[in-house]
């Protein structure tokens, strides 16, 4: 009993010696006024990167290099790697009394696209969202407005601008010394901070807004300027005084680069309501009418750019209207007038190949017009049979047509809508043939193959993706 007793009084002894020495230890730390001092897992926050990284099309890549270089709060370099969904993550954990706001700044790399870069000012600690990066490939369609092109075409456009656009003294200051930089010096990554600036003074100036998003896809920052061109949009819907046609010429293009021709359409119309004679907007409104095979509207829109002005690229794009609506011999005369005596064998590709297009649609409606036969003689299927009907009866009214008819299309709507969803392992070979009809090259390529059908408002939309046998995403090449 005195030895449990000598115990309990040293253990009582040890809790009393020891809690002055705690009390004194926190008063201390709170005594000092010293702010910036932290104790390890006291007074910290938690910071979440978390995003994925995705092709324009919103497809996932895997395996993309993500480097986070902190631009605020400290916290070191790191380096990621996307999992199979394109996803990636990391955490910072630093005082909660001296870091109030935390910004990275991202570069993505993946083999077969453009590196792209992103700043990020974080949301508040512990709170994770998704940040989207977008990487795009290295190649551009030709059939689309390139990016030096748009930037060359809107930027000069919005160079100047002052009170009148809304902007303040500090925001004019501000955006003359990015426009320095993007336009003058060609240094977009040193301008972005000049125009971030000047549209946080002036959140109104749509025109602040476009520039900086010019100079963000110019640096590499898709979805920078895709999400401020989007609040431009918004801002001009909800008050139409403030409207330009240049965010919305741009947003368009955009929309047209992620193969969105019936949104991209929708923003060149809007950017006509207020400019209509803007060439840019009408040549734009007339390419993704090409884009979407409405031949006739194209040319209409092409025709009605080439009087506003525009340049030598919609006598072209006129040329593919006028050929996929059927008129080869109006095709070869706005095609004569581009060339403009040039030789045909020395222009570009693109141009080489839509003569070709030509001479071959004229030689097909030559040939068809030769073997039309002479005459109107009708056809009397229902007292004359050709051989291949031998033994088919007519009907004796036409009461059942509506029915057989509604049937046939119910059957072919129910197949198309429970298309399934396909994977298999394809295999090309593909054979050049020379004149001789000899083969003199071959390609034989494999991928796994997925075909999906989600089912949308006006019915199934069919999606391919192709990967290698290493599970990296391609596509099929010619030989």
């Amino acid at each position: 009993m005195s030895g449990r007793l000598r115990i309990l009084v040293l253990l009582t002894a040890a809790c009393l010696s020891s809690a002055p020495l705690i009390a004194q230890s926190t008063g201390a730390i709170i005594g000092t006024g010293v702010d910036n001092f932290d104790i390890t897992g006291i007074n910290q926050n938690h910071w979440i990167l978390a995003g994925q990284v995705t092709t324009l099309r919103g497809d996932p890549i895997r395996g993309a290099n993500v480097e986070v270089e902190p631009l605020s709060g400290g916290g070191g370099f790191r380096n990621l790697i996307t999992d199979l969904q394109g996803r990636f993550q990391t955490e910072y954990s630093l005082s909660g009394v001296t870091v109030k706001e935390f910004s990275v700044a991202l570069t993505v790399t993946q083999k077969g696209f453009l590196k792209a870069h992103e700043t990020i000012d974080l949301a508040e600690p512990s709170k994770a969202l998704i940040y989207t990066v977008t990487l795009r490939e290295p190649e551009e369609d030709p059939s689309l407005l390139s990016q030096a092109d748009l930037i060359s075409r809107l930027a000069p456009r919005l160079k100047k601008l002052g009170a009148s656009e809304g902007l303040s003294a500090a925001g004019e200051k501000d955006y003359a010394r990015g426009v320095e930089e993007f336009l003058d010096r060609n240094r977009p990554d040193r301008a972005l901070p000049h125009f971030t600036k000047a549209t946080r003074h002036d959140p109104s100036c749509v025109q602040c807004r476009t520039m900086l998003a010019l100079a963000q896809l110019d640096s590499g920052d898709w979805d920078g300027a895709y999400s401020n061109l989007g609040q431009a949009y918004n801002k001009i819907l909800a008050d139409p005084s403030v409207g330009r046609p240049e965010p919305l010429l741009a947003l368009g293009v955009m929309e047209s680069w992620r193969r969105e021709p019936r949104i991209a359409a929708g923003c060149f119309v809007e950017a006509l309501k207020y400019a209509p004679q803007d060439s840019l907007a009408l040549q734009e409104l007339g390419r993704s009418q090409l884009l979407l095979e409405n031949w006739g509207a194209a040319d209409q829109y092409l025709s009605k750019a080439m009087a506003a002005g525009a340049g030598p690229e919609v006598q072209l794009l006129r040329v593919e209207a006028l050929l996929g609506g059927g008129q080869p011999q109006a095709a070869s005369a706005e095609m004569t007038r581009y060339l403009g005596g040039r030789d045909v064998k020395k222009m570009p590709f693109q141009v080489r190949q839509l003569w070709v297009q030509i001479q071959d649609r004229m030689k097909v409606q030559a040939a068809y017009v030769r073997a039309k036969p002479k005459g109107n003689a009708a056809i009397d299927y229902l007292h004359r049979l050709p051989p291949d009907l031998k033994g088919l009866e007519p009907a004796t009214d036409q009461g059942q047509l509506d029915s057989i008819l509604g049937a046939v299309g119910k059957t072919v709507a129910e197949f198309f809508r429970n298309f399934p969803n396909t994977s298999s392992l394809e295999q090309i070979h593909q054979e050049k043939l020379g004149r001789n009809h000899k083969t003199f090259a071959t390609v034989d390529q494999e991928f796994h193959y997925l075909c999906f059908t989600p089912v949308k408002a006006w019915g199934p939309g069919f999606y391919e993706y192709r990967a290698d046998m290493l599970g990296n995403r391609t596509s099929p090449r010619g030989s």
